[in-house]
């Protein structure tokens, strides 16, 4: 039985371990998430690989257009006018176009979200589930994951006001006490870049978390944020592993999508359309284990610091209750805390 293992041990799952616990359930529960798959992260897969052809489409036409303003078209002439215009609007579009991409990425990632984390843990709460039952859940728990995600938008977004005021504070300070010392920008540059990818990362990893926390517990927003930097504290850098390879095998499957299929000018559309399918399938698959993963290291994180969680209790609050989504309370969720 997948996730009969006892609250206690799953502390002791390491990297290996939660993979493993992962496959675990996609396999024994594959119809539902075949189903989920194929109405939720689908169109996401499909959405951020048809983001990457249609860009470089746009791009090509801009691109194609200015050289040919700049070297081939006499400024001020009536052609030149038209082309100017011309590449105004093509900029237009791409920007519209950028935007249609990140609202529709944006919603399916969330109702993707919802949708897996709530199934894993009715799962590991030992209640049936299926599909319809989900996707009526799913809308309800996808509006606490936009709060969740509007407040890091806006933690990202202070994030990178303060490095970026930071990195011109010491530019300014090395111009004016050290600027014949380049030796000395350069040192102390990669600090603060080290830094600030380190905080980057950081702040990446506990919003996956919190993207969890929001379906499972009564907090969301920055709420669930604190929550999720409480969690991880412990299995920082396990889950920075995990999360390095998931995000490492997405960018690698990117690069050979845009390598093979949308710059594929030399392969025959035979052999790009197949490069496309297996690009498709094997996105599908990081995405759906990527979900799974998260909620498997939430549990991981729970177990790690000793904060049990009442199956019985977390079952009830699954359900859906006169059509609406209850949260899980906290005193639901740290019931007790046991000790090994």
């Amino acid at each position: 039985m997948v996730m009969d293992r006892e609250q206690e041990e799953m502390q002791f799952l390491g990297v290996f371990g939660i993979y493993k616990e992962a496959h675990k359930i996609v396999l024994s529960f594959g119809k539902i998430f075949s189903q989920i798959t194929l109405a939720l992260i689908l169109p996401l897969s499909l959405i951020f690989l048809a983001h990457l052809e249609v860009s470089n489409v746009l791009l090509a036409k801009i691109t194609n257009n200015e050289v040919e303003l700049d070297l081939a078209t006499k400024a001020g002439t009536q052609r030149y006018n038209k082309l100017s215009d011309h590449i105004s609007s093509e900029f237009a579009y791409l920007w519209l176009f950028k935007a249609a991409y990140l609202t529709l990425f944006l919603i399916f990632s969330l109702l993707s979200t919802a949708a897996v984390v709530y199934t894993v843990a009715c799962i590991y709460t030992g209640r049936e589930v299926s599909f319809n039952k989900v996707m009526s859940v799913v809308p309800k728990v996808w509006k606490r994951l936009m709060v969740t995600f509007l407040s890091i938008f806006i933690a990202f977004f202070a994030y990178h006001v303060v490095a970026f005021l930071s990195f011109s504070v010491a530019f300014v300070a090395w111009a004016v006490f050290i600027g014949d010392r380049p030796k000395v920008l350069y040192s102390f540059g990669t600090v603060l870049l080290v830094l600030y990818f380190v905080g980057l990362v950081y702040m990446t990893v506990v919003w996956q978390l919190a993207s969890v926390v929001s379906v499972l517990e009564e907090v969301c927003g920055f709420k669930a944020m604190a929550k999720s930097r409480a969690l991880i504290k412990g299995n920082m850098w396990m889950a920075i592993f995990i999360y390095f390879k998931l995000n490492l095998s997405t960018a690698l499957v990117q690069m050979a999508f845009q390598k093979l299929v949308v710059h594929g000018v030399s392969v025959d559309m035979v052999s790009r359309i197949s490069y496309g399918v297996i690009c498709l399938s094997l996105l599908l698959g990081l995405f759906l284990f990527r979900l799974v993963i998260e909620t498997v290291i939430y549990l991981v994180c729970k177990s790690y610091h000793h904060e049990n969680i009442d199956k019985s209790a977390l079952s009830d609050h699954l359900q859906v209750y006169q059509g609406e989504y209850v949260p899980l309370n906290s005193k639901d969720v740290q019931l007790e805390q046991f000790y090994v």
